[in-house]
């Protein structure tokens, strides 16, 4: 594997190149290449590219900003894609699967297959002004009370199991020490996944009209372990809107991953749904 550095808009961009043959790209948010090892293995026979985005892992940006829109996000990986050469196919997950749909509808000829793997898009919901509030109650425990209190009230929210209904908000916020973490607020606010940054990740609509004149293929992608749960749901509708049902993937949201972070799936079943998909 090859590891590489773009200067783009304000930014320096590390990203990873290995094998030969049709490029596949994967990327995420806030997770960085490193949550694609086990995915990446499973493709020996690929071109497989991977990155981590603007002022995450080892890439920096210098734009003062601290935000990550889907914009920005997505000229960085149309800056990596004419770099390797394109058009790519693309694997995207959770954020990711957000920055791939702007990439498609502002970059049409980057992409020739999208799996857009679990899009955490709250306005296609029917419940999206509950789903925004009990966004925003993690992201306060966090701004109030440190990591572990929002990363507990985050697990609260991404785990509940349909709409967010009266008994969801008379609940308490959990206990940090419950999921392992510590209670103890280190003083820091810069979390990507907890903090304000990625406020526009959620917030971001789909541009469904230059999404749907684009040569590329979009596909919406489910975790058939995910259940009723924020993504499963924000996947299913964001493929209604788009006038497709999402095709289920085996596992949960973190399904590809082989026990990066601690989130151990089922990489290779992952991998052989993803070469159907692909075709």
């Amino acid at each position: 594997m090859e590891t590489r550095t773009l200067d783009t808009d304000r930014a320096v961009i590390t990203y990873d190149v290995s094998g030969e043959g049709r490029p596949l790209m994967m990327i995420g948010q806030p997770m960085d290449a490193s949550g694609f090892t086990a995915l990446r293995a499973q493709f020996p026979d690929r071109k497989v590219i991977t990155y981590d985005p603007r002022g995450i892992g080892r890439s920096t940006r210098s734009d003062g900003r601290t935000d990550n829109t889907p914009e920005i996000q997505a000229a960085d990986v149309h800056a990596v894609i004419q770099e390797v050469g394109g058009p790519v196919d693309l694997f995207a997950s959770s954020g990711g699967a957000v920055t791939a749909l702007e990439l498609v509808a502002a970059y049409p000829d980057d992409v020739t297959t999208l799996v857009a793997h679990e899009p955490p898009i709250i306005d296609v919901l029917p419940d999206a002004a509950a789903a925004r509030r009990a966004r925003d109650a993690f992201m306060n425990a966090y701004q109030a009370k440190g990591q572990g209190a929002g990363m507990a009230a985050f697990i609260q929210m991404s785990s509940w199991q349909g709409e967010y209904t009266d008994e969801y908000f008379a609940l308490p916020l959990p206990d940090p020490a419950q999921f392992g973490m510590p209670a103890e607020d280190d003083g820091t606010r810069d979390d990507p996944l907890l903090g304000t940054h990625s406020l526009a990740i959620t917030d971001y609509y789909p541009q469904v009209q230059k999404l749907a004149a684009a040569p590329t293929r979009v596909v919406l992608a489910v975790g058939e372990e995910t259940g009723d749960a924020f993504t499963a749901r924000t996947a299913i509708h964001t493929a209604r809107l788009l006038g497709q049902e999402a095709v289920v993937f085996p596992s949960h949201h973190g399904g590809f991953m082989g026990g990066e972070f601690g989130y151990a799936g089922k990489p290779e079943e992952f991998a052989a749904k993803l070469r159907e998909v692909l075709g």
